[in-house]
């Protein structure tokens, strides 16, 4: 006489169901931790080392709410890696638009298609201004906004008029591409975000904003690296 079995048998579907919500679980754990530490951590943001100190942008944004630094080690020269930084295309990372998807749905934005171009140009469209460039080692960038808004307006300044800007409800905004030389055939890019708001109703509403979105602002600038670095040191090669 046959056993019968008495294990039950699992659909395969239903296991792929339990693991998907596994991990929708632990992400949404993760991006709860990450936000937790982002509000508490505003308005307390930490200095950079030594190696990371960037005289340009701190003629902009010397005190700032928060912050945030990457970097990484490339096999290129330091011209070779900013200009590969500046002609990223952000949009052929599915990660990285599934982020950007993210705050669409919600906050419900209405999608806006990005430049078919260059990450330097598509942001320029937006409306960030250059503030300060060394060619072939950095370009600071900048805008004033109200970033809390579903389709926030990006507004450029002189440089000469962004660091004393402070109309009350903008946050303003710089950030940095930068490629420093190891030697002639080596250097490290790094990448830092500043931002400050102009009066205690931005700082409130920024601060709510900044919790929401700083895992995704993270996970987006760890995501570029390194495809940033195989595409400078496939054009050093």
């Amino acid at each position: 006489m046959a056993k019968v079995s008495m294990t039950p048998h699992l659909h395969p579907q239903r296991s792929i169901a339990r693991l998907l919500a596994a991990g929708a679980g632990l992400a949404v754990g993760a991006w709860t931790v990450v936000a937790g530490t982002a509000w508490l951590r505003y308005g307390h943001a930490p200095a950079g080392r030594a190696d990371e100190r960037d005289d340009l942008l701190d003629r902009f944004i010397p005190l700032y709410d928060v912050v945030e630094r990457h970097h990484i080690r490339v096999a290129a020269p330091a011209a070779v890696t900013l200009l590969a930084a500046q002609e990223q295309d952000f949009q052929r990372l599915p990660a990285i638009r599934a982020i950007f998807k993210t705050r669409e749905l919600v906050l419900g934005s209405t999608p806006v298609a990005a430049p078919d171009s260059t990450l330097f140009a598509q942001v320029q469209a937006f409306g960030w201004g250059i503030l300060a460039e060394i060619p072939g080692r950095e370009v600071v960038l900048g805008a004033v906004t109200k970033p809390w808004e579903p389709n926030p307006t990006f507004r450029a300044l002189p440089p000469s008029e962004f660091a004393a800007f402070n109309e009350p409800g903008f946050v303003k905004i710089a950030w940095t591409l930068r490629a420093d030389p190891v030697d002639e055939h080596r250097s490290v890019f790094r990448t830092e975000t500043r931002a400050v708001a102009t009066d205690s109703f931005a700082r409130a509403k920024f601060r709510r904003y900044w919790a929401f979105v700083s895992p995704g602002v993270a996970a987006i600038r760890r995501l570029s690296l390194r495809p940033l670095k195989r595409d400078a040191e496939r054009r050093a090669s």
